[in-house]
């Protein structure tokens, strides 16, 4: 389930294609004291404002291309000899990009990460530390796009003046599936269906793009015969064959079988509904106008860097300066919810304490706050007269695309751009 989503900016944007290669899309975090981790370069931590210090973690500089983050991780751990519970990462980034971002694995040594040799993955610094890279734990990304074949160039200008440094902070499409399904998956885990839940995963074919899977899904959805299900499946589809081969064993216990997938997997699944949530709020306030906090709204203030400090959320009053307006990523241990966010919930048929999945308590969402336009730097932009090449900065979390759809008009021309 994902709704069109209306932009702040209604007129004329730059027609052109986004994301046509990986080269287009240009990703680096930015970590520790505002340092952005720049690709092909080599790091030692005190370029970085870091320390090398004793201790039972490798923190490297992990460059990718065609690759997403979980694969990256995944693959350097095996041949680490590890578990992907050893690797950690700030933050995720797409696929279609070249991005490089800090990472680290327990119980490795800087030469076991510099010696490896992997297609499109390069490790540009590594040393010892004595704390792990934790999720969050990034300042924001910069980003240099190249938006190919454009036309319409001066409406960059106008775009920019009209957003004024901020941009609605929707969650994009890649949150909710290219099949469009993880809501209802989510759902369905917060209703304790998990039958439900285990069979749309498996067998839900809409949006699906390939001949093969599409057979499949829909051959286990008519039969339901999960032993002969592996006889057939796709084995790209790793995570389904993980579940279809415990249901040909245990066919009744979808629980469990949700419990074979990854937990970062399954918890997605029930994100989706509170980003849902969360984009139909800010799709309501951006359509009334209504951007600025008024008094007794949630608002947080700024960190160093000038972008949003989701710790310090606290009520508005109208001698505050530089806040930003902050909305509910709603949870079980949400405190005050809008009328659209509990009108949504009830047309769901769920409430707060839906979000304590008590059969599957790994799944469980106290809730938290995210704000609800995000700054933005601009760097640069380039014109020239078929391409064009812009460069900013994000918070943590804010998605490139979702600016860029501000900015740029892919889809009149047919161009099928994949959210970062």
């Amino acid at each position: 389930m994902y709704s069109m989503l209306s932009r702040l900016y209604q007129g004329g944007r730059i027609l052109g294609a986004v994301k046509s290669s990986p080269e287009d899309f240009i990703v680096e975090e930015i970590v520790g004291k505002g340092m952005a981790v720049e690709a092909g370069k080599k790091y030692s931590p005190d370029m970085l404002g870091m320390e090398e210090k004793p201790g039972k973690f490798c923190v490297f500089v992990m460059q990718k291309k065609n690759w997403n983050t979980a694969q990256a991780l995944r693959t350097i751990s095996k041949v680490l000899g590890k578990g992907m519970r050893s690797m950690g990462f700030a933050g995720t980034k797409d696929r279609m990009s070249i991005s490089t971002q800090l990472c680290s694995a327990f119980a490795a040594v800087p030469a076991q990460l510099l010696g490896i040799h992997i297609k499109d993955i390069n490790i540009n610094g590594a040393w010892t530390s004595d704390a792990q890279i934790e999720m969050g734990g990034l300042i924001g990304n910069r980003f240099t796009v190249t938006v190919k074949n454009t036309s319409a160039q001066d409406s960059l200008e106008k775009s920019l003046a009209t957003l004024n440094g901020a941009f609605p902070n929707y969650f994009g499409e890649q949150r909710f599936g290219f099949r469009n399904n993880n809501v209802s998956i989510g759902l369905s885990l917060l209703k304790g269906n998990f039958e439900e839940a285990v069979m749309t995963f498996l067998t839900d074919a809409q949006n699906e793009v390939r001949e093969d899977a599409t057979d499949a899904r829909r051959k286990l959805a008519e039969t339901r015969d999960f032993k002969a299900a592996m006889q057939y499946f796709p084995r790209y589809l790793k995570y389904e064959r993980t579940m279809i081969e415990y249901l040909s064993r245990f066919p009744t216990n979808y629980a469990n079988a949700i419990r074979k997938l990854p937990r970062s997997l399954s918890l997605m699944f029930v994100h989706a509904v509170e980003d849902y949530i969360f984009n139909e709020e800010l799709k309501r306030r951006v359509e009334s106008g209504a951007t600025a906090p008024v008094e007794n709204e949630l608002v947080c203030g700024a960190n160093s860097y000038g972008f949003p400090d989701i710790k310090s959320v606290s009520r508005y009053v109208p001698e505050m300066g530089g806040a930003f307006l902050v909305g509910n990523m709603v949870g079980y241990d949400t405190k005050e919810l809008t009328v659209q966010e509990a009108e949504l919930l009830s047309e769901f048929g769920i409430s707060l304490e839906s979000f304590k999945a008590n059969s599957i308590k790994e799944l469980n969402c106290r809730g938290a706050f995210r704000a609800m336009f995000a700054p933005y730097r601009w760097i640069s932009s380039e014109l020239g007269h078929e391409d064009a090449k812009l460069k900013f900065e994000l918070p943590a979390g804010s998605y490139a695309t979702v600016l860029l759809d501000e900015l740029v008009d892919s889809e009149s021309q047919n161009h099928n751009a994949v959210p970062a």
